[in-house]
């Protein structure tokens, strides 16, 4: 568990986002402390007595370890910014969430994702569109993600799910608390072959201003950014504005000059946005052909510098797990975690015993 309640903790206190969470973890070093610290000592820190009211009140209301018990119970991962499996592409953007909460799995494959957003209320010509894109990316190997919400972002989640695809919803709630409650057995599928991810603390209720924060996660963990249909108010032309201040490509499809659903879209194209005319232009902007070796060559990378330690000792002959421990001066449960996850994505091979090697391809000069 280390401090990982203490950062659910501070998830709950309202007032206390990603640059007032930065802040405090440079100021006393780490959560434990800010926890536990005076009302004095958050002052001196930079938080305000509103926010230094709220977080005390907390600590009287709050007990961590009976909310930690419940998450653990409800089978729910979290993520800090301390974890090394925190997703990559999430890091690469401005204030990435201090925590995040996952159901299902995110694996080293879904960082070749793509979003597909739009209207809720959805024509037949959009649902037609999302339903072609949606299997032609699950086809290509590509995760398709969403924002679980009514028309195009559940024909998009249900449609990569119908042949092996995967997908993953982000969500402006808690990741127990699905909305719309119709798309309760829609999350529960996407468990088997994606995640249901948010930032927002178990319990906590899809508040109107929950959703246009998280559409920045959406853009953030996208190669991409398809909006098929979205009127002059759209949630989904907030994710392409998210997309565009984070570097991620924005295609958007056109439509009628006549339909309301298609007056934000079309502006976009207007303002300078790519218009997606048909799926080759994804093919190509995205090297979608290439996906499958692109893959292959991810899973033969360290991950992170645990991982580029193992493969720095481990060769062709057998090394004991202990010696590998003596070798890279990491812990035994680190080891353990970091091998069998390289064993899975064909890093390492075990042989016999607790003694590994790399595998062949994965051989290189790795440097820490």
């Amino acid at each position: 568990m280390d401090d990982k309640k203490y950062w659910i903790g501070f998830n709950l206190i309202k007032g206390i986002g990603a640059v007032r969470m930065q802040g405090l973890v440079a100021y006393f070093g780490e959560l434990e402390s800010v926890w536990r610290a005076s009302p004095t000592d958050l002052a001196e820190a930079g938080l305000g007595s509103k926010v230094i009211e709220r977080v005390v009140k907390a600590r009287e209301t709050v007990d961590l370890d009976k909310v930690w018990e419940k998450i653990e119970k409800q089978g729910i991962k979290i993520l800090t910014w301390q974890n090394e499996t925190y997703l990559q592409r999430l890091k690469e953007i401005e204030q990435p969430s201090p925590v995040l909460y996952i159901r299902g799995e995110y694996l080293p494959d879904d960082l070749f994702a793509v979003a597909i957003v739009g209207t809720r209320r959805v024509t037949p010509y959009g649902r037609q569109i999302t339903e072609e894109l949606a299997s032609f990316l699950a086809a290509n190997g590509m995760t398709v993600i969403s924002g679980l919400a009514r028309g195009v972002d559940a024909i998009a989640h249900q449609t990569a799910l119908k042949p092996v695809g995967r997908t993953i919803a982000v969500l402006g709630s808690g990741v127990d608390k699905i909305y719309p409650p119709e798309h309760r057995a829609l999350a529960e599928q996407m468990l088997a072959r994606g995640a249901v991810i948010s930032d927002y603390a178990p319990g906590t209720p899809p508040e109107a201003s929950n959703f246009p924060p998280r559409n920045r996660i959406i853009s953030a963990l996208s190669l991409a950014v398809v909006v098929v249909e979205a009127g002059e108010t759209s949630g989904a032309l907030i994710t392409a504005e998210f997309a565009a201040e984070q570097g991620r490509e924005v295609f958007v499809v056109p439509g009628s000059i006549l339909a309301p659903q298609s007056k934000g879209t079309n502006k976009l194209i207007q303002r300078g946005a790519l218009p997606l005319l048909s799926v080759s232009d994804l093919m190509q902007a995205l090297d979608i052909t290439r996906v499958g070796e692109q893959k292959a060559a991810c899973r033969l990378i360290p991950a992170d510098t645990t991982e580029a330690k193992l493969l720095g000792v481990l060769g062709s002959e057998p090394l004991h797990v202990d010696e590998i421990c003596n070798q890279t001066d990491l812990p035994i449960e680190k080891v353990s975690a970091a091998l069998a996850l390289m064993e899975l994505k064909g890093m390492v091979r075990r042989v016999g015993g607790m003694n590994y090697v790399a595998v062949r391809e994965a051989q290189s000069d790795y440097s820490v």
